[in-house]
């Protein structure tokens, strides 16, 4: 039977003890889902992962942490991963429960003022960044786009975004992605229609060569589910 941990207010764990797999929930938001490796069975994750490392990325900055799930399979093939998070909380949780190495560079601040700060310039940056009331607005915003912009690299950099879709009806994916257009010269929207409250992922920069994404790291179990997932996903066009 399912354990359920409760780390904080407001934040849940349940573990099955039987197939290790783990799932963290912030009140209605499931933040994460791995095995018992750390490795998700989210098929958005492993979408990214894919573009990724098609793209070659070697040096990538997130905002958001989750359960670490991308950072730690990101680590495990060698690529350099900076996590910057609001909460001490979500990097606690990652590496107790989801297996997130300690060496993954943990940064406690607002993901905005961080950018501000810091001017690095990455091979990659990917926003995945939810709280208990969803993406804060600042990150759906002309000046965020355009400060992720300035810290990627001039060529072959690569954005990528998670988001919520409500519906086939949601407006807020095209509006964000049209929004992105201003910023980069090249984007894509990867989703799935028909479905309810799914995950979608934007990318920009360098992504005219882009394919659809496969499993390149699989869950153990559910590699043949995560594979049935991931087929549905295509590229959809931006109005």
């Amino acid at each position: 039977m399912p354990k359920k941990i409760l780390p904080a207010p407001g934040h849940a764990i349940v573990q099955d003890n039987r197939s290790g797999h783990v799932s963290y929930w912030q009140k209605e938001y499931h933040q994460s889902a791995a095995d018992a490796h750390g490795v998700s069975t989210a098929d958005y994750i492993h979408a990214m992962f894919f573009f990724l490392r098609q793209a070659g990325a070697k040096d990538i900055l997130m905002i958001g942490c989750g359960g670490g799930t991308l950072a730690t399979m990101l680590h495990r093939v060698g690529v350099k991963v900076t996590v910057v998070d609001l909460h001490k909380l979500s990097f606690d949780i990652a590496r107790d429960y989801f297996h997130m190495p300690a060496d993954i560079p943990c940064k406690v601040a607002d993901g905005f003022a961080y950018l501000k700060k810091h001017r690095k310039r990455h091979d990659a940056l990917v926003l995945d960044a939810f709280g208990a009331q969803g993406m804060p607005e600042k990150f759906q915003s002309a000046a965020f786009f355009r400060l992720a912009r300035a810290r990627l690299k001039a060529r072959g950099a690569l954005f990528l975004m998670n988001l919520i879709v409500e519906d086939d009806d949601d407006p807020i994916p095209g509006e964000l992605a049209r929004l992105l257009r201003r910023h980069w010269a090249r984007v894509r929207l990867l989703d799935t229609q028909g479905w309810m409250d799914r995950n979608a992922v934007i990318a920009a920069g360098a992504v005219a060569k882009l394919k659809r994404p496969k499993v390149l790291m699989p869950p153990k179990p559910g590699a043949a589910k995560l594979k049935r997932q991931l087929a549905l996903l295509k590229f959809r066009t931006i109005k």
